[in-house]
């Protein structure tokens, strides 16, 4: 017990250095309370918790705290650095080193949510030009039926013809569809950084011109022979069916202070951001999207798209990164996309991204300095994306590029719920169903980083 103390103490050593508060446990279920959402406070270690959770809804804080805990980083890693090549490498300054990235990471977190709050904040009720007008008297009677089914009244049955039948379930109301689906962009970074289309038909063919256009310098009178054609290919963006099947108590639907709307919404949109995030990013098209990551050199796509696969770049270290594979991997990029490009890469990656140093002894991470601003390496944005593969030879660890104008999500239009209370009786469930797809539009504006091989 008296060692685990003694390391508790080192580990808190430099938050008392930045005027920290003296740490103290956070209970398992303490949570943050904020205007229509609900936090649940992060795990760390005990030992630094403290430095966490004080005001967690202060951005001016979070960041202050976040920049000190980023020098206290710097200091323990050089410390490391100094003892590896000193041949006396501490158990217990390599611990400290971890328990501090990953406060870097709780940190960052907290404040890109505080960003993403303000701005959401900024947008308003989120009304756009064009957009689609909800129908009051069948959003009030897709509620009524789905909390009494059969025995809903008469009128709510004819007004809920709008939505097709039962056989196959009911489209969502308007205001249902767009909450579930703001909901997944902010939870799923591949559909919030791609650019989004949605269609109302079976499927969606893009057509690509090979660019291959003859072109020369005549003079006035000269004759101007006949030039290259280019040629046309088309990729077709076929939206496979994503479901979800929560189930809830009649005795809850019988109570009027439940939300359905939310309470379907919750239900079904970490399942549906769960499953796009894979499909996103390795999906097969087999009845679901084309992964990005099946487009790059060597993989199962690479040959599919007119413009040939997202190019690689090798990472220059066995099972590793190095801060000259980042580098490459940026400049490799053509310049007239590196204006939107940004740095794809999942949290673990990320852990070890930070320890990289440039020529000059800088880490190429810089975390956030202000509001709003992302976290950064080498001066590019990092979006955390979960799940992209981590750093073992021979993956895919990290993509950099403009996403948006790389990849293409397809929506088809309307979310169709099926209400079942017969299959698991006390329950209902709601069998809740989209259909989308998605795949590389343009393999261009993307750069992919490999991990080297071992030995």
């Amino acid at each position: 017990m008296a060692a685990l103390a003694a390391v508790a103490t080192v580990l808190a050593s430099p938050f008392r250095a930045l005027g920290a508060a003296s740490p103290r446990p956070i209970d398992q279920d303490e949570v943050v309370e904020r205007p229509s959402m609900r936090l649940t406070a992060p795990a760390m270690p005990r030992a630094i918790a403290g430095t966490v959770r004080a005001d967690v809804s202060d951005p001016k804080t979070l960041i202050t705290k976040l920049q000190g805990a980023f020098e206290a980083f710097k200091e323990t890693h050089a410390r490391e650095q100094q003892e590896i090549k000193a041949g006396l490498a501490d158990v217990v300054t390599t611990d400290k080193l971890t328990a501090i990235n990953a406060t870097l990471t709780e940190l960052q977190t907290a404040v890109d949510e505080q960003a993403r709050i303000q701005a959401a904040a900024k947008l308003g009720n989120g009304a756009v030009i064009g957009d689609i007008k909800g129908d009051p008297e069948y959003a009030a009677a897709f509620k009524a039926h789905m909390r009494r089914g059969d025995s809903a009244p008469g009128e709510v049955k004819a007004a809920m013809q709008k939505g097709t039948d039962t056989d196959g379930g009911y489209l969502a109301p308007i205001e249902w569809d767009r909450t579930i689906g703001e909901k997944l962009k902010r939870i799923s970074p591949m559909r919030a950084e791609s650019r989004v289309i949605t269609i109302s038909v079976a499927g969606f063919k893009k057509y690509f011109s090979d660019r291959n256009v003859g072109s020369g310098w005549v003079g006035e009178t000269a004759s101007r022979p006949a030039t290259t054609t280019p040629q046309i290919g088309v990729l077709d963006f076929t939206p496979g069916e994503l479901y979800a099947n929560p189930a809830i108590s009649q005795q809850l639907l019988d109570d009027a202070a439940v939300d359905l709307e939310q309470w379907l919404g919750s239900e079904v949109d970490t399942e549906f951001a769960r499953q796009e995030g894979i499909g996103f990013l390795s999906g097969d098209g087999a009845n679901k999207p084309y992964g990005i990551l099946t487009y790059v050199a060597g993989a199962a796509n690479a040959a599919r798209h007119p413009y040939g696969a997202i190019a690689t770049v090798a990472s220059g270290a066995a099972a590793a990164f190095t801060g000259d594979g980042f580098i490459e991997l940026m400049y490799d990029l053509p310049s007239e996309f590196a204006g939107n490009a940004k740095l794809f890469i999942n949290r673990q990656s990320l852990g070890s991204a930070r320890k990289l140093k440039d020529g000059q002894g800088n880490f190429l991470w810089q975390p956030s300095y202000a509001l709003g601003q992302p976290q950064t390496l080498n001066g590019a944005p990092i979006v955390e994306m979960p799940d992209m593969p981590t750093v073992a030879a021979g993956n895919i660890a990290a993509l950099y590029g403009d996403m948006e104008a790389t990849y293409l999500v397809v929506d088809r239009i309307g979310i169709r719920v099926l209400r079942d209370p017969f299959t698991n009786k006390p329950f209902v469930h709601f069998y809740t169903t989209k259909r989308v797809g998605g795949g590389v539009h343009n393999p261009q504006p993307m750069r992919a980083l490999k991990i080297g091989a071992a030995g």
